[in-house]
């Protein structure tokens, strides 16, 4: 199921796309690799997402894709990121099915934005998703119905919508090691 439901069903199959989900290893602990979208962007301008994108017809494969994208966007060495599994595919209201690409991140330097794309980039401490209590409820209204998502709240920034759900799942299945 998707994270909501448009009024009107597509009349098209999904867009395959991909996200990775850094698990960047710092000398002091590991943390998890966040972007805050570029305001110029046509859609999803200024939130905050893993980097990722659609599936490019010379992409091996989803965790290919979802290397090259942190590439673009953070400037992501693909040599220093070592894909170690995949969460369950996650299909959106917009018509997009996401592969959550798990990779051990071992950086040699800082991330660099490409600022056609990406505003900032930040992580957040792995032992600080752990906790539970540090996620909420999110509330948005779509057409006037009330639909609500996981928050992340970190830093002065909202991690809500598509990557908070995510990054939730990411917490039950792997740090947690049950779907809570």
């Amino acid at each position: 199921m998707p994270d909501w439901l448009p009024d009107t069903p597509f009349d098209r199959p999904p867009v395959e796309a991909a996200v990775l989900i850094g698990l960047v290893q710092r000398p002091d602990a590991i943390s998890i690799l966040y972007t805050e979208r570029s305001p110029e962007l046509r859609s999803h301008s200024g939130q905050i997402a893993f980097p990722g994108g659609k599936l490019d017809p010379t992409d091996a494969d989803a965790a290919a894709a979802a290397v090259r994208e942190a590439n673009e966007e953070v400037g992501l060495d693909p040599s220093e990121a070592r894909v170690i599994g995949f969460l369950p595919r996650y299909y959106t209201g917009t018509n997009y099915l996401i592969t959550p690409v798990v990779a051990l991140v071992t950086p040699s330097g800082p991330f660099v934005p490409n600022p056609s794309e990406v505003r900032s980039v930040f992580e957040v401490p792995l032992d600080y998703l752990m906790r539970s209590e540090n996620y909420g409820t999110y509330r948005i209204s779509r057409n006037g119905k009330e639909h609500t998502t996981w928050q992340i709240p970190h830093g002065g920034l909202m991690i809500w919508g598509i990557t908070a759900n995510l990054t939730r799942r990411f917490h039950d299945l792997a740090l947690v090691g049950e779907v809570a």
